[in-house]
């Protein structure tokens, strides 16, 4: 698939307000920190979590459970994944039990990625509650999923992608626009 960029949607002051503001809403939302844990789905997910945890514990004094959970063994498209689907750690050090999960991901598009997420987190225990954080929220439903938590919602059309970049992989920090083609 070959993409044109669009446009820059987000720069790097753009997602950490983002990120800033989701964060506090968390809080402001889950009152007893030592209750919550932010889970980020692999990849990209999972450093937006990592920023949104060292927010909370900066601002508030308390650090919250975190954690990386990769979905790709629960997803329904497994097959069409190829022979060999690249499979990462989970690391979930903390009993999700009675716990108030916050799962991060980077954009929220159909939510079949966040069903399998909420597999995944159920096979650990059984939460108080699990809540939804994305950076972007880009519409196209297929499944009853909405955000808790969102950076900014950006509607768009099926030839069009998002590409959240992040300095911990891509070295930038940036979302772009881009169309297929």
């Amino acid at each position: 698939m070959t993409l044109k960029e669009k446009s820059k949607i987000l720069d790097k002051e753009a997602i950490e307000r983002a990120i800033i503001r989701i964060a506090c809403e968390i809080v402001e939302h889950n009152k007893n920190i030592k209750d919550l844990a932010i889970v980020g789905i692999r990849n990209r997910g999972e450093y937006l979590a990592r920023r949104i945890a060292a927010i909370i514990e900066k601002k508030y004094s308390e650090k919250p459970d975190l954690g990386a959970l990769d979905i790709n063994l629960y997803r329904d498209d497994l097959t069409a994944l190829g022979q060999q689907p690249t499979v990462h750690e989970t690391i979930i050090n903390f009993d999700v039990t009675a716990k108030h999960i916050v799962l991060v991901d980077d954009v929220l598009y159909t939510g079949r990625t966040i069903r399998c997420a909420l597999d995944a987190i159920i096979d650990f225990g059984r939460p108080k509650s699990i809540q939804l954080a994305v950076l972007i929220d880009r519409g196209h439903r297929e499944l009853p999923i909405r955000p808790d938590y969102v950076g900014k919602n950006i509607p768009t059309s099926d030839k069009e992608v998002i590409e959240v970049k992040v300095e911990e992989t891509d070295g930038i920090d940036e979302v772009i626009l881009a169309e297929k083609f």
